[in-house]
């Protein structure tokens, strides 16, 4: 098994990024954008956060997440995350991983608290993430395409 090395973003990063968030959009899966992917969505996700770590396999991008303020001013000591996998290689533990260090680096970035906003309920990481130490706080029925979303508070 090859190593999973994570690091910061690059701008070499980005074009791979693109091809990966772009199937998750297109497939529906966990982000509530609608496909066509746009230059603007992608960027708003995975270029302007302050933080985004890709995880990688020899030179390949393989994920990623991004870290970045939940709300504006007295409130932004509340990050929050997205993950992708590339689909290819999903259930080989890429996705804990790159949780797991989410965690760490947003302590280290001073936020307290990670909150999720719309975590599909046919999402499958929710498992992932209750085992992680997040708490359900909130439902928003009929969130996207009438399917019910859960909001998600774990403290760092």
């Amino acid at each position: 098994m090859i190593e999973l090395v994570l690091e910061e973003a690059a701008p070499a990063d980005h074009e791979r990024l693109f091809e990966i968030f772009s199937d998750v959009v297109a497939r529906g899966e966990g982000y509530p954008e609608s496909a066509p992917l746009t230059a603007d969505r992608f960027a708003a996700s995975w270029i302007d956060p302050p933080v985004v770590v890709v995880g990688r396999r020899a030179d390949d991008v393989v994920g990623a997440y991004y870290l970045k303020p939940n709300f504006p001013g007295r409130a932004a000591h509340i990050a929050n995350a997205g993950y992708v996998v590339a689909r290819e290689h999903r259930g080989s533990g890429i996705g804990r991983r790159l949780v797991e260090d989410s965690i760490v680096r947003a302590g280290a970035s001073g936020f307290d608290a990670i909150m999720f906003n719309l975590v599909f309920e046919s999402n499958p990481g929710r498992q992932l993430y209750e085992r992680l130490g997040w708490r359900e706080i909130g439902r928003v029925p009929r969130a996207v395409d009438g399917e019910p979303a859960i909001m998600y508070w774990r403290d760092v």
